[in-house]
């Protein structure tokens, strides 16, 4: 007979295979399909690892690891908010903390609590690997749109002024990684895919 602890483990990671079905508005480089919150957390969590020793102090790996597969896990309730839609933004934070509630609580309680921590810290952002973890996610967004010739960034219409704005965190974390990212943002106005403002 499995143990609670162990029935709710793998209660825990049954919700959150459902990870896979939430669509973001970013497509796959080549452009094929939209990605899905599970495979832009794998993503994330890869390009963390790649990119750590950019970061502007010495980090524990691990840690931002463990932030970069928590942090979104909230979307199985809350869905992907668009950064550049402001409506769907406005009730992002309260949609997310009840979902956090939910989904965290289903582990036991000591695994339950570290969870919580980890995607609370993420989001508060105060300590040096929350702040590279939220500097590679902003990058995981910008990739697939730069390498797609403006990607989601042209189709709905979004302009280098948001672009920038939006994704200039990454210099606070990864200042060498921001350097390459506004060469990006300079690229695609040049190249039409954005427009400047």
């Amino acid at each position: 007979m499995p143990s609670e602890r162990l029935i709710q483990q793998l209660a825990f990671l049954v919700e959150a295979d459902q990870l896979k079905r939430v669509l973001r508005r970013t497509s796959l480089i080549g452009n094929d399909r939209k990605e899905n919150t599970a495979e832009h957390s794998w993503h994330f969590a890869l390009m963390a690892l790649t990119l750590a020793e950019h970061a502007t102090e010495p980090l524990d790996v691990p840690r931002v690891l463990k932030l970069a597969l928590i942090h979104d896990l909230v979307e199985i309730d809350a869905g992907d908010s668009f950064v550049y839609d402001s409506a769907a933004m406005a009730d992002k934070a309260e949609r997310e903390r009840a979902a956090a509630e939910r989904i965290f609580g289903l582990l036991p309680l000591d695994q339950a609590t570290e969870y919580r921590a980890l995607w609370d810290e993420f989001e508060e952002q105060a300590t040096p690997e929350a702040k590279f973890a939220a500097a590679v996610d902003r990058l995981c967004g910008m990739l697939p749109n730069y390498k797609n010739q403006g990607g989601s960034w042209t189709e709905h219409g979004i302009t280098a002024v948001q672009v920038t704005g939006r994704n200039s965190p990454i210099g606070e974390g990864a200042p060498a990684v921001w350097e390459v990212a506004r060469g990006w943002i300079t690229e695609a106005v040049t190249k039409g895919w954005i427009l400047p403002e």
